[in-house]
């Protein structure tokens, strides 16, 4: 017999609003992809603390599915390269900066094509989030791109990519096991596969 256990009320810590107020900002490192700001803010709540921000454009993922073959099991485009941060070869979904100016799903379609020559005709955004807020200002927006059809792929000059069509149920277990370490990979894939096997019970 399970035992009960009483639930007491917690105060709830008095939520602040708002936004920082910058009192100085200098650039600290500018690169080919990002900036980097040394902000001194006083923050919402009166704490005046010293912060390095990387300041990047944003970025966009792309989850390439192909129902063509088994609808109830597609494959998902997935590219594997080598990551010099993480030292070792990462198996990713297609991913890109968003240029200056550039709406995110126009980055996406470009994206898609330069990296693996795939075009698709049926876009949608599966969620938009900050990649690592506590240091880093770029936001990510993963995009379900359906109805896929092969192409010529345009990489830049250092992307060496191997392109692979995997399973939705082995890329699954092959995040259950711990060897996809790609964030992105993991939460667009998760998910898709939510909204994926909801609709398949939805027909049974």
């Amino acid at each position: 017999m399970a035992t009960k256990i009483a639930s007491k009320p917690i105060s709830a810590a008095k939520a602040f609003t708002g936004k920082a107020t910058v009192l100085k900002s200098k650039v600290a490192f500018t690169g080919k992809a990002f900036t980097v700001t040394t902000d001194t803010v006083t923050e919402p709540g009166g704490v005046t603390s010293t912060r390095d921000v990387i300041r990047h454009n944003g970025s966009v993922v792309i989850l390439a599915v192909d129902s063509s073959q088994n609808p109830a099991d597609p494959t998902i485009l997935i590219e594997r390269q080598y990551r010099h941060a993480a030292g070792q070869f990462l198996l990713e979904l297609p991913a890109g900066r968003i240029e200056p100016g550039e709406a995110p799903l126009a980055a996406a379609k470009r994206e898609l094509i330069e990296e693996t020559g795939f075009r698709a005709k049926k876009w949608s955004r599966l969620v938009r989030y900050y990649a690592s807020p506590g240091f880093l200002a770029e936001t990510m927006q993963v995009f379900l791109a359906q109805d896929i059809r092969a192409g010529v792929a345009q990489p830049e000059a250092d992307e060496k990519i191997d392109l692979l069509h995997i399973p939705l149920s082995q890329l699954l277990a092959q995040i259950k096991a711990g060897k996809i370490l790609d964030g992105k990979t993991i939460l667009g894939t998760l998910l898709f596969a939510r909204s994926h096997f909801d609709k398949i019970d939805e027909t049974l």
